[in-house]
């Protein structure tokens, strides 16, 4: 019954730390795309090359 509870909670384990990474991954793909839409609609005139305050 132990190992049986022991494979079921790695089970459980490598699901979720999967799922965090896949998150992780859509969240680093939507500041990428923002970055890059930033980069190509910042002002040409003055004020420097970036649209972002830091």
């Amino acid at each position: 019954m132990v190992p049986l509870l022991l494979v079921l909670l790695l089970v459980l384990i490598l699901f979720g730390a999967g799922f965090a990474v896949k998150i992780l991954w859509w969240v680093a793909i939507a500041v990428l795309i923002l970055w890059l839409i930033g980069f190509v609609a910042r002002p040409k005139s003055g004020g420097g090359g970036r649209w972002y305050r830091w």
